[in-house]
């Protein structure tokens, strides 16, 4: 008994090291994490604050004429610009929304899109426009195409929000925020009002796609949302024809526009 007892105690000695060791290694593991999250998260904080403090440093077009505007009508003519933008002039931004919005007919699940995208591209939008980031519109273009291609093509194969759609809705958005930066800088901005316009123009956005989701709700969603030959009779016939115009754009976007 007392060679079985001294037996078992070495072994729950042995036990009971390899699970500090382990407890010690899971413990090093979760330090180093932490730390390489606290870096990522201070690189990222002072990304951002090189956007906020870099006043001086303009990279967008200058609209000398409105410097010497009123702050009103400097706001209003942002405003015009950014709502045109997506309505009427915008036709791949209204089928990239209105593709949103035939995945379901719950307000919920396009108010989470919806959200992904305006964060994004509000972030790319503000980025673009201040220099940090440049991409060409010979890629960008195509992209947004692409964008609308795949949303149209998963509304056909989904019936549910998934966690992986909001997150690329959200990289979509990144993208198309760089084809808002580009027309915007075709205008330009005013060096004395640069976060006021730039504000404005992005509200105006946001108020195009509203207007594009109430037309969805309002002519589709709310008549033929509840019928039983939705998904057959109007969301596959809508995503379909999203889904070939989409690719018309992408092979124009590609071979056809310099």
């Amino acid at each position: 008994m007392k060679g079985n007892n001294h037996q078992i105690y070495t072994q729950g000695s042995v036990v009971g090291k390899i699970g500090g060791a382990a407890k010690n290694a899971y413990v090093g593991i979760a330090s180093r994490r932490v730390h390489a999250f606290k870096g990522k998260a201070l690189r990222l904080a002072l990304l951002f604050l090189m956007v906020l403090v870099s006043t001086n440093s303009f990279a967008h077009t200058i609209n000398y004429v409105l410097e010497k505007a009123p702050t009103g009508s400097v706001v209003v003519y942002y405003l015009k610009l950014g709502y045109t933008h997506i309505m009427p002039q915008g036709f791949d931004h209204i089928l990239f929304v209105a593709g949103l919005c035939l995945l379901s007919n719950k307000i919920k699940v396009i108010l989470w899109q919806a959200t992904a995208f305006t964060v994004a591209h509000s972030i790319t939008l503000a980025l673009s426009m201040k220099g940090l980031i440049v991409a060409p519109s010979a890629v960008v273009e195509p992209i947004i195409a692409l964008s609308i291609l795949f949303v149209a093509v998963e509304n056909m194969l989904l019936t549910e929000l998934k966690p992986w759609r909001i997150l690329l809705v959200f990289m979509f958005g990144l993208i198309h925020g760089m084809g808002f930066a580009s027309a915007l800088n075709e205008i330009g901005l005013p060096r004395n009002k640069f976060f006021t316009s730039i504000l404005s123009f992005n509200i105006g956005v946001e108020l195009g796609q509203v207007t594009v989701i109430v037309a969805m709700f309002a002519l589709v969603i709310i008549p033929l949302g509840k019928q039983p030959y939705y998904r057959k009779w109007v969301v596959y016939p809508l995503s379909a024809l999203i889904g070939l115009v989409a690719l018309f754009w992408t092979v124009q976007r590609v071979f056809f526009v310099n």
